[in-house]
């Protein structure tokens, strides 16, 4: 694991939609090594631990990094506060990204934040690439515009209806023949896109958001249950062995 911490400048701050904010960070050493579906940890002015957040993009030309996040406490509302030409203290890149071959047909599935952490494997991969996203209402679609101008044949679910189709993301994938499926959002969606991919024997990737402490490995604390190679269960760590697992190998 090849990571470092640095002082990164926000180049850009918006927000996106109900609660959720998206960053663009100048950091050409993080950019250089990082790769989709790893995480970043940001310190947060007076609060003792880093906030895990996934890494949404990364452009190693100009050397930035993106993050969207939704504000789900003290500390990421707080995080929302900084303003461009701020400094954040990141250390990243963390934990296994994704593994993806982008002329190959791939389909992203993701289920509210969850949707971020896909995005920029889902951009390298462009026309290659079925997006299937939920949300609970219209006021929390985020990245749509982005999905689209990449090319993605994007497709969107609301809880409510209010948006797109009515129902479940899972609803939207039932006529997709893909070569790999990626995925990432809450473990209810997790649970029904690995059965899918089972069902149609597809390999598939998840994307496990799990509290973090030191999020290096170091203390532990983000247990998961895991399946290793002869089907015994054990406990692995989120920080350390993922965020990203196969989809078999997770015990649900």
């Amino acid at each position: 694991m090849k990571y470092d911490v640095q002082l990164c400048e926000v180049l850009r701050r918006a927000q996106t939609a109900e609660n959720t904010f998206d960053y663009t960070v100048l950091a050409p050493k993080l950019a250089e090594v990082a790769q989709p579906g790893q995480f970043a940890h940001i310190y947060v002015p007076g609060k003792t631990l880093r906030r895990p957040i996934s890494i949404c993009d990364i452009d190693k030309k100009n050397g930035t990094l993106r993050f969207v996040f939704q504000i789900r406490g003290a500390g990421t509302e707080q995080l929302s506060k900084f303003e461009v030409g701020d400094k954040m203290d990141i250390l990243a890149p963390l934990g296994h990204g994704f593994t993806f071959d982008s002329n190959a047909h791939n389909l992203f599935i993701g289920g509210g934040i969850g949707v971020p952490p896909l995005f920029g494997a889902a951009r390298q991969c462009g026309k290659n690439a079925t997006v299937a996203v939920g949300f609970r209402n219209k006021d929390f679609v985020i990245l749509e515009d982005d999905f689209r101008a990449a090319g993605c044949d994007l497709r969107i679910a609301t809880d409510d209806g209010s948006y797109g189709h009515h129902g479940l993301v899972i609803d939207l994938i039932q006529d997709v023949h893909p070569d790999k499926i990626f995925a990432c959002g809450p473990k209810v969606m997790l649970r029904a896109v690995t059965e899918f991919a089972k069902a149609h024997n597809i390999p598939c990737e998840i994307s496990l958001e799990e509290r973090m402490a030191c999020g290096i490995g170091a203390c532990l604390g983000c247990a998961v249950e895991l399946y290793d190679e002869n089907g015994e269960m054990y406990m692995g760590h989120v920080c350390k062995d993922g965020p990203v697992f196969p989809a078999e190998r997770v015990v649900f």
